[in-house]
């Protein structure tokens, strides 16, 4: 088993604890609250954008240029979720600009950012790994008997999309080629799920108005 698969089922209980999260249901039946969900793709925009600097800093140290273009390559397939979400900003009057970040949301981008400054490749790999396998589980999950036309199913379609399986595979493998299964590396993994886990819970705990 390679580590990436081990990493992830290791965590499988916070994955199952995201799908059956109230806001993950509630995008699931299309009754999450506007408001609720407005305030993700305000704090998520600006987790993206942590995120794709983190594949930038990654791509910097990486010792050969086939990771590099994939590095590259990951942090472009970010731009298709910041396209999504300004989709909803748009939709919403939402001002990203305006965004301020929230606790839990400042305390999963200082910690992938801290960790692409000053850890190795494989960390850092391992660090973004949870993000992109999870949301993958969530969309397809979501996604297994049919989409239709219900309130959100734009965040279904894109997470449940082949394209994306593609990207978190491809990000997978660069945990595979450049990470150890070491304590530090399973430590890591896991506070990362813990941060996504606490993302969808802050988004639930905020009031309408």
């Amino acid at each position: 088993m390679t580590l990436s698969n081990k990493l992830w089922q290791a965590n499988r209980d916070l994955a199952q604890e995201c799908i059956e999260h109230p806001f993950v249901q509630g995008i699931a039946r299309g009754n999450l609250p506007r408001h609720q969900f407005a305030y993700y793709v305000g704090q998520d925009a600006f987790f993206l954008e942590a995120f794709a600097r983190a594949y930038s800093i990654a791509a910097a140290k990486t010792p050969d240029w086939e990771s590099f273009e994939v590095f590259h390559r990951l942090g472009s397939g970010v731009l298709s979720e910041i396209h999504l979400h300004q989709g909803y900003a748009k939709q919403w009057n939402i001002d990203f600009q305006a965004v301020k970040p929230g606790v839990a949301t400042r305390r999963y981008t200082d910690f992938l950012l801290a960790t692409a400054w000053s850890q190795s490749v494989g960390l850092t790999a391992v660090a973004m790994a949870p993000c992109m396998r999870l949301y993958a589980f969530l969309g397809q999950q979501l996604a297994a008997n049919g989409i239709g036309d219900r309130q959100y199913a734009d965040w279904i379609h894109t997470y449940s999309d082949e394209q994306f399986e593609q990207l978190a595979r491809q990000l997978e493998q660069l945990v595979d080629r450049y990470a150890a299964s070491t304590p530090m590396a399973h430590s890591t993994y896991r506070y990362a799920m813990l941060c996504e886990r606490d993302f969808f819970q802050a988004a639930c705990e905020v009031q309408d108005g």
